[in-house]
């Protein structure tokens, strides 16, 4: 398959059935959980919003990363929670309820946050060129089709064919998986001949960035004495990013390959990481 198909036409497809397929598990009665959760989404927000990029940033300065690189972190770091989280999320025995509504309302906020932090990125870690900035309104609109609109109809299938819906579920989800692990897999392919040095430059700061942002949003969420649950929720939700977003920014709006391994390198990483959190979950968390 040809790399400019793979960028241009399959990525952005395999994103919005993704996301698709968390809209068939969603009802607007989902949005309205902000008013049961009010601090937890406040957290979950601020943290995608500020504390995601700025703890990107401060392990870019520990390790010194290689600018391409150092950009590829920050547009991860820029990305909303990956559906992917929910799922954890309910294996780990986390507030599912939560789950949903952090991902659905950092993926709305981020719209307009991704072309801000990148291009802030560029400009500062790239000030000779090195790279376009993002168009402002062109990402909005392609972020907001292959993520709210997707989500929109998902919606609208589950209210209007409920039973479509519910049986659908798990062929989506598995279509997520393989999408997913075909979409790292192609980022890796391309970049085959470098993908020792990468780890070797991005695996660390990939590492970093997942375990500083699980073990201080849990921390905070703990700080404002929120449950357990909820605070290995707001946990998962913020160390499961949408590493195929950003690899789509990465390789669709910027056209370059290296700015996506980071992305690429954080979606294998954290479903390591997701394994020990699904097994302290379960050790804590007590059967209902």
């Amino acid at each position: 398959m040809d790399a400019n198909i793979i960028t241009q036409v399959f990525l952005p497809l395999a994103l919005a059935i993704i996301m698709m397929g968390m809209g068939l598990t969603l009802v607007i009665d989902d949005f309205k959980r902000v008013i049961l959760y009010p601090k937890a989404i406040a957290l979950g927000i601020l943290f995608h919003v500020v504390l995601l990029p700025l703890i990107a940033w401060l392990v870019i300065s520990l390790l010194n990363l290689r600018l391409e690189l150092a950009v590829g972190l920050m547009i991860l770091a820029s990305c909303p929670a990956g559906p992917t989280s929910n799922l954890i999320t309910h294996l780990s025995k986390g507030d599912t309820a939560l789950a949903i509504t952090l991902t659905v309302f950092s993926s709305m906020v981020t719209i307009f946050t991704i072309p801000f932090v990148v291009n802030y990125s560029i400009s500062h870690f790239m000030p000779e060129g090195g790279s376009e900035l993002l168009p402002l309104f062109r990402t909005i609109l392609t972020v907001l089709f292959i993520i709210a609109v997707p989500v929109a109809i998902g919606m609208f299938l589950k209210q209007k064919f409920p039973a479509f819906a519910e049986k659908s579920q798990k062929t989506f989800k598995l279509l997520s998986a393989l999408f997913l692990v075909l979409i790292i897999i192609s980022a890796l392919y391309k970049e085959k001949d470098n993908l020792a040095e990468f780890f070797r430059l991005a695996g660390p700061a990939a590492l970093l960035l997942n375990v500083f942002t699980l073990g201080i949003s849990f921390l905070l969420a703990r700080l404002i004495r929120l449950s357990f649950r909820q605070s290995l929720t707001i946990s998962i939700e913020s160390g499961i990013q949408n590493g195929t977003l950003g690899i789509a920014i990465a390789t669709t709006l910027l056209h370059n390959a290296t700015m996506s391994i980071p992305s690429a390198i954080y979606s294998i990483i954290m479903f390591i990481t997701a394994i020990a959190i699904i097994y302290i979950g379960n050790k804590t968390i007590p059967l209902k």
